[in-house]
């Protein structure tokens, strides 16, 4: 193998495959990073693979190669290596395929590193055929899993929980996550109608990974599922991300959010981002991270108002008002400080509608002036307090 990059190009190749490494494993080539030369398509391109047997990414670096070959190295030594040479320089990677060892050269910087066979690594899993198919711009793939991914549990023993249900009809795709104590719901255009109807279930914590590397614009995500559920593949120009699915049935979410509410109070979201912040400081000293939301109509000309307050007996206390548009009667309610900070900073307009029926029922966050995101928050129990 005989093969020269760019740096850039190279070590953010590394980075992303990186992400499907685990250092917890059994197998020492699953710590390493399969490089490989690809001659198909336009031009020369280097593959990068990695996996850690729930996932595997693939990326392409546009290279020219020289002679072919392949081999597979530790993932963290040639990620620090390549992520410290000069950005402007040319990386020159050979392999010595009598030692496996691969030679990587760049300025006046050299490293030899030892590997082992590509023959060793794992066969990556390839989605042929697949039995169900869907295309969606990458940044709003992107949003919808950070609107929806928090809200999962990370309780293995139930593992459907641990999942993001996607249901993909006509030419949207509805997600939605829950942990027994929140639910979280988000509706995405694709950008044509699915041929038929299905749904899947995505680990949560795979689904935060392909968030993380993907590009915020409209370039378009192909998403292939196989026959019998038990892998997806999520295709770029440039990457291939594939992951194990959870078998499976996710609760039907659609009888846990409210159909109607007693009190509707719209407010600021950067206003109301400020005061949860503020009263978490208190409420984690607490005892449950508690904080307690009371809401007053306003009465002739004056606004009605929001008000949020924490309270911890060996610490102190704080209260914070905010001016609200109130819809309904008077009335309290107490959610957990975390999942009020969660569900805010994943929106991103302007006001922010809470509704209420009782303070035993489940509160509602939804952003104004979109109807593609709902967040269903469980009250706390403020008995004795």
């Amino acid at each position: 193998m005989k093969v020269s990059c760019q740096q850039e190009l190279l070590g953010k190749g590394l980075s992303i495959v990186g992400r499907a490494v685990s250092t917890k494993n059994t197998l020492p080539v699953l710590n390493n990073i399969l490089i490989a030369t690809d001659n198909s398509g336009e031009g020369g391109r280097l593959k990068l693979a990695a996996t850690n047997l729930e996932i595997s990414i693939t990326v392409w670096v546009v290279a020219q190669i020289i002679e072919e070959g392949e081999i597979t190295v530790p993932a963290r030594l040639l990620t620090d290596f390549v992520s410290n040479l000069a950005s402007e320089n040319s990386v020159n990677i050979g392999l010595d395929e009598q030692t496996l060892t691969l030679n990587v050269r760049s300025g006046r910087s050299e490293a030899n590193i030892k590997g082992i066979a590509a023959e060793d690594f794992p066969a990556l899993p390839n989605v042929t055929n697949p039995a169900n198919s869907a295309v969606i711009e990458s940044g709003v793939l992107k949003e919808t899993v950070g609107q929806v991914s928090f809200a999962a549990s990370t309780d293995e023993t139930r593992p459907v929980l641990t999942g993001l249900f996607a249901n993909f009809s006509g030419d949207t795709v509805t997600m939605a996550a829950a942990d027994s104590f929140r639910l979280a719901v988000r509706t995405s255009p694709l950008t044509e109608e699915v041929s038929s109807s299905f749904n899947i279930l995505l680990p949560a914590r795979a689904m935060i990974e392909l968030a993380r590397i993907l590009v915020d614009d409209k370039s378009l995500v192909e998403i292939s599922v196989t026959g019998n559920k038990s892998q997806a593949l999520f295709k770029t120009d440039a990457i291939h991300f594939t992951s194990s699915l959870i078998e499976g049935n996710f609760p039907k979410y659609q009888d846990i959010i409210p159909k109607n509410y007693s009190t509707r109070t719209v407010v600021s979201t950067q206003e109301l981002v400020r005061a949860v912040k503020v009263a978490g400081y208190f409420a984690k000293d607490s005892g449950g991270n508690i904080i307690r939301v009371s809401v007053t109509p306003g009465e002739d000309l004056t606004p009605g108002s929001l008000t949020l307050s924490a309270n911890a007996a060996e610490v102190g206390d704080n209260r914070s008002d905010i001016d609200a548009t109130v819809d309904g009667a008077a009335a309290q309610i107490a959610f957990n400080a975390k999942y009020m900070s969660d569900v805010l900073g994943v929106l991103n307009t302007g006001q922010v509608a809470i509704e209420l029926q009782t303070p035993a029922n489940p509160g509602v966050i939804k952003p104004v002036g979109k109807d593609d995101y709902v967040h269903v928050i469980m009250p706390m129990h403020l008995a004795n307090r």
